[in-house]
């Protein structure tokens, strides 16, 4: 059995860093394997993705096409059914939020995966097909939030 402070890298495993620029003699001496000269051989070198030099960069100079609608997306937290089954009474996105199903109020869109055996009254932004007919079958009612 072994102690902590004896346990070591398996023999061969790990090799030692190479110390460029540390003389002629060590074989990474003159220009530490940074070639002649050139915007790669100065400080700092690393020169950001796509960047040509100056030149305007190929992902500028194609044209755009398509549609995007990312900025105007609607975002829903998705709640099932199955996690309304641990309420009472009146279920709204605040309530949600307090118990820690959802993370924010603005958007809550109820979907029908599960089953609920309970009357609730559910208000959320949006229900689909099905979780409005499970809910409505419980004895339920479900009101749309704008």
């Amino acid at each position: 059995m072994s102690l902590l402070s004896e346990l070591q890298p398996k023999k061969g495993s790990t090799h030692k860093k190479r110390r460029v620029g540390r003389g002629q003699g060590s074989g990474w001496g003159k220009q530490a394997a940074k070639g002649h000269k050139g915007q790669k051989a100065r400080s700092g070198a690393p020169i950001r993705r796509g960047f040509e030099g100056g030149q305007t960069p190929l992902q500028i100079r194609l044209p755009k096409f398509g549609f995007t609608n990312q900025k105007f997306k609607k975002v829903y937290e998705i709640v099932n059914l199955k996690q309304l089954e641990k309420f009472e009474g009146d279920v709204t996105p605040q309530i949600l939020k307090d118990k820690g199903v959802t993370h924010k109020i603005n958007s809550v869109k109820i979907l029908g995966d599960g089953e609920i055996k309970k009357a609730l009254n559910v208000k959320a932004h949006k229900f689909s097909a099905s979780a409005k007919k499970s809910i409505e079958a419980a004895g339920g009612t479900i009101e749309v939030i704008k």
